[in-house]
């Protein structure tokens, strides 16, 4: 069984875009890949009762081109994680992962996320039974603690218990989550960042592989996480909000590759994929929400933004609206040239 250091998912895990709820969709991950051919890319939160007792597989839907991708899962059931993990497995993800680190109420309330760093034992038997239950790479993404813990005691633990089960890989958000008394969007900014204690745990683990989650905005900070001894990087909000400042070099900054993308590439590569998305039914506006960002600091970015913001839900809009908006980038980018 292909568990760890050979998977594709574990080499492209050298940097990753995190799941994020209502954000990396199939749509998203589609066009994060044209700009990153070799960052893994992670799926939203999949809970498992919605898989197993749900019967919505239809959140599996994902691109062959999107790999490597990976499957995140929600849940705290053994046997029913185990079921999603094999379900996820053939529906051709690369890796299925286990949210331990989601603060929100609804997640909370179904004894899964964040307040399963109160239960290492639970999450280990969690990993054991997927780890059995499929052929891809099992991983956690996980806090440093929650509420009153103390993160230097109870970090350690934890991944010892999933280290047990056979968990080869682990992405750690750097930060506490206050179950109580904090919003998930709080639960991301005001828990302060301890780096210094995910670098302490490559040194208790050093085989594990850990990557770091938790306010890195830019391909300096990453690789500098890198080159101090940590296996991986993911990057959230900043990879949404400006996808080609974190995507588009890191083929070569990150993996070694020979080139780089740009954002008019990527716009070009989503011509057609808009085109079939319309021809089945989809609207332009769940495709270009996600696009926003990709002249994030350039000349002509507000202009992007406006254009596809106000006319993508327009009745008949299509690829001919991504299309002007780009001109007009480049029309205010010869603007900008010519000084």
């Amino acid at each position: 069984m292909i568990k760890d250091a050979n998977s594709t998912a574990y080499r492209a895990a050298r940097l990753s875009v995190a799941p994020m709820m209502d954000w990396t969709d199939r749509h998203c991950r589609y066009l994060h890949r044209l700009l990153s051919r070799d960052t893994l890319l992670y799926t939203e939160m999949v809970t498992a009762p919605a898989l197993v007792r749900g019967g919505a597989l239809h959140l599996l839907d994902h691109d062959p081109s999107e790999h490597p991708v990976a499957l995140q899962l929600g849940g705290s059931d053994p046997k029913e994680l185990a079921q999603a993990a094999r379900l996820g497995a053939d529906a051709g993800y690369d890796e299925i992962n286990l949210n331990v680190g989601c603060p929100s109420d609804r997640v909370q309330s179904g004894a899964f996320g964040a307040v399963l760093m109160q239960q290492p034992g639970l999450v280990a038997d969690c990993v054991d039974a997927m780890r059995a239950a499929c052929d891809v790479e099992v991983t956690v993404k996980c806090r440093i603690g929650v509420d009153d813990q103390i993160p230097e005691e109870v970090l350690p633990e934890f991944l010892a218990r999933i280290v047990g089960a056979g968990c080869t890989r682990v992405t750690v958000h750097a930060r506490k989550a206050w179950l109580q008394g904090l919003s998930p969007k709080e639960n991301r900014d005001i828990p302060p960042l301890d780096y210094g204690l995910v670098h302490e745990m490559k040194g208790l683990f050093p085989n594990l592989h850990i990557s770091v989650n938790g306010g890195i905005t830019s391909v300096d900070q990453a690789l500098g996480f890198l080159e101090g001894g940590l296996d991986g990087v993911m990057v959230g909000r900043s990879a949404y909000h400006a996808p080609t400042d974190i995507l588009a070099t890191a083929d070569r900054r990150i993996f070694g590759g020979d080139r780089d993308s740009s954002a008019e590439e990527a716009v070009e590569g989503m011509l057609p994929y808009i085109e079939a998305h319309l021809t089945q039914g989809g609207r332009l506006g769940q495709i270009t929400r996600h696009m926003l960002g990709l002249f994030a600091g350039r000349p002509g970015a507000r202009q992007w933004r406006r254009i596809l913001s106000e006319g993508a839900h327009k009745p008949g809009a299509g690829p001919e609206l991504v299309e002007h908006a780009l001109a007009e980038v480049t029309a205010a980018q010869e603007l900008a040239a010519a000084g």
